[in-house]
């Protein structure tokens, strides 16, 4: 065993406890939700770097949103500077999930996972970022900043105030621990991101509810306007079809059939969606979600027409796309569609842009490195359907940096933002050792 390897070893049952702490906090920061757990973790996070060393970490208020976590830790001079980015702010975990824990109490698994809300997403890259200060020590060699954002999941503010602040946040490479490989053990290196916009529709046909037997039949009802409207977004074979929406193909490595039907939980003899290989559906194609629907639950239900009746979607589009297109493509389909002459409204949630990596960036190929070391194992490069609002941001404040897109939530058995979130210790594991690695890379090839 390498002395690194050794060190991180005996350091891990520590890291684990503070895990463990911290998933201890239900830091929800959706609307509506209980703000104090969300302002106690960003507190907890200022102490868990003071214990790694980084004695000048504080709050920023970020205007409009949580505070943010930030440290500016100094390094050789003339060394070149790495942030390392992860955020603290975690998904509901209703009850009606359907969780065998309790989420916000951690759960060391019969399988050797540790289960609860945030386990992986994204306390996991906490404490990867933690352990890395801690290994690095006092005379790390280059210039280390630390950004952990307190929004992620929802509508983040941290976007405009990092772009707006361009000098505190300009590094030569960033490192975004929040996202992870195909399966444990097995290294991937993440090089696409879908984006993600998102709008609401509103569908209106009457002035207010009536009788649906003495008026259904000729008088239309909001809910089955709401249906054929969205019946538009999708053909025969579930692919989305929508003028002006991009579409793209996957050339990186393959997403194993086995771990995308184990990890979406499709049910036996359930079809896909789309056409084109599995990798060009979830990580090069445009893909819609209906998230969910104002009207009344079935047990709530009456012999009424409704009136009104309002969705929020959520449009997947493919790297290399332009976001406010994309939405504005939707959003005229949508505006588009109208039943019986019903009225709909379209209004704008949010635009996320895609992203995607050039593998030949220096610290990039050092990344790699670093991954095939820790992991013993050859790294595949993969896309994501998922999207880091962040990024965007970051590559527009240093166009010439690296962004690295690693960490420890395995798509096979992580199941962020479902129930039974969890992660495999022994991923922490690797990952630390893969950043520390990576950093000690970074420095030495500046220096050289």
């Amino acid at each position: 065993m390498s002395d690194r390897a050794s060190e991180v070893e005996q350091l891990m049952p520590e890291v684990l406890d503070r895990l463990r702490g911290l998933v201890r906090i239900p830091s929800v920061a959706f609307p509506g939700f209980d703000p104090e757990p969300v302002h106690r973790m960003g507190e907890a996070v200022v102490e868990l770097f003071q214990a790694a060393g980084a004695t000048e970490v504080s709050l920023l208020d970020v205007p409009g949103g949580y505070p943010c976590v930030y440290a500016d830790l100094p390094g050789p001079e003339g060394s070149p500077t790495v942030l390392l980015y992860a955020h603290y702010d975690v998904q509901p975990a209703p009850a009606s999930q359907g969780w065998s824990t309790t989420p916000f109490e951690p759960v060391d698994g019969e399988d050797g996972r540790i289960y609860g809300r945030g386990a992986a997403d994204d306390k996991s890259g906490l404490v990867i970022h933690y352990a890395t200060l801690r290994l690095l020590g006092a005379d790390r060699p280059c210039r280390i900043k630390l950004l952990v954002e307190g929004e992620e999941e929802t509508i983040s503010h941290l976007e405009d105030f990092v772009e707006a602040n361009p000098e505190r946040f300009a590094a030569d490479a960033f490192v975004i621990a929040d996202i992870g490989g195909q399966v444990v053990g097995r290294p991937g290196l993440t090089t696409a991101l879908r984006g993600d916009v998102a709008c609401t529709v509103t569908v209106r046909t009457l002035a207010f509810p009536v009788h649906s037997g003495l008026f259904g039949g000729a008088a239309p009802d909001a809910m089955t306007a709401m249906i054929r409207i969205l019946d538009t977004l999708h053909d025969e074979a579930g692919d989305t079809v929508i003028a002006g929406v991009d579409t793209s193909r996957w050339d990186g490595a393959a997403m194993e059939e086995g771990v995308y039907r184990d990890g979406s939980a499709i049910l036996p003899g359930v079809d896909y969606l789309g056409t084109g290989s599995l990798s060009d559906r979830i990580w090069a194609k445009p893909s819609v979600t209906v998230l969910g629907m104002d009207l009344p639950s079935v047990a709530e239900a009456s012999n009424v027409l409704l009136p009104e009746v309002t969705a929020k979607l959520s449009m997947r589009i493919v790297p290399g796309s332009d976001a406010d297109a994309q939405l504005e493509a939707l959003m005229a389909h949508l505006r588009a569609q109208r039943p019986w002459n019903c009225e709909v409204e379209v209004t704008k949630v949010k635009t996320g842009h895609a992203f995607a990596v050039d593998e030949t960036h220096p610290a990039i190929v050092a990344a790699k490195d670093a991954l095939a070391s820790a992991y013993g194992a050859e790294v595949e490069s993969i896309g994501s359907g998922a999207s880091i609002p962040l990024v965007a941001s970051l590559k527009k404040i240093a166009p010439d940096a690296a962004i690295v897109l690693w960490g420890a939530e395995d798509t096979a058995k992580a199941r962020i933002h479902a129930s039974d979130e969890s992660v495999d210790p022994a991923e922490i594991a690797r990952m630390i050792a893969a950043q520390v690695a990576f950093i000690e890379e970074v420095a030495s090839s500046a220096r050289a």
